[in-house]
């Protein structure tokens, strides 16, 4: 047991965040069985409060980069603190999201609030963003052990999403995942984590 949890440990330490993308298509089902490794999540009532959309349609994806890009530039230009740009300086982030057309899947994830009933009622969700957020490191880990790269990408706000891939009101958008095979020539900020003991305690 403890050595499948280092093992686990030592794979998950070599997942990276990347930003540029080959167009390598991912094979069939792969995405699929990711998907339905996330559904195992436990979720608040067991209410099940997501849905994702899987986009491969290069014309959607445009659109997404389209409306992405519009978000961020007002992001960068003035509507993020300068405390936040600071933080984000060592990664080289910018307003200039090619990978939202590059990489062969984008996933979006949404979080429901609430169902609507048959009847037009609305039923509330509990636990939203916590159950959303468990399914969606599911499915970020899921996708890594299959040996593909991705990045969690969260313009704010996100509104288009909706308008864009057509959900209802009741869904509200996530994030965003970008999904594929990193770049021959890709790079990574050099980037350290947390040690455990700096972030949990034992009694």
């Amino acid at each position: 047991m403890k050595n499948r949890a280092e093992e686990f440990r030592d794979d998950l330490r070599a997942r990276r965040t990347v930003r540029s993308y080959s167009e390598r298509a991912i094979p069939e089902g792969v995405i699929e069985y990711c998907l339905e490794a996330a559904l195992t999540a436990p979720s608040g009532a067991n209410q099940q409060p997501w849905h994702f959309v899987v986009i491969r349609d290069p014309v959607i994806k445009k659109k997404i980069r389209t409306a992405a890009e519009a978000e961020e530039r007002a992001f960068y230009s003035g509507r993020a603190p300068d405390e936040w740009l600071e933080a984000l300086r060592s990664l080289g982030t910018d307003e200039h999201k090619p990978f939202l057309e590059t990489a062969p899947v984008l996933i979006a994830v949404f979080a429901k609030n609430y169902e609507i009933r048959d009847s037009g009622q609305r039923r509330k969700n509990y636990y939203v963003q916590e159950s959303v957020g468990i399914s969606t490191g599911i499915l970020i880990t899921a996708l890594h052990r299959c040996g593909l790269s991705m990045l969690t990408h969260t313009p704010s706000p996100m509104g288009f999403l909706n308008e864009i891939l057509d959900r209802p009101v009741n869904e509200r958008a996530y994030l965003l995942l970008v999904v594929g095979y990193a770049s021959d020539d890709a790079v990574v900020p050099e980037i350290e984590k947390k040690k455990l003991s700096d972030v949990a305690s034992f009694f």
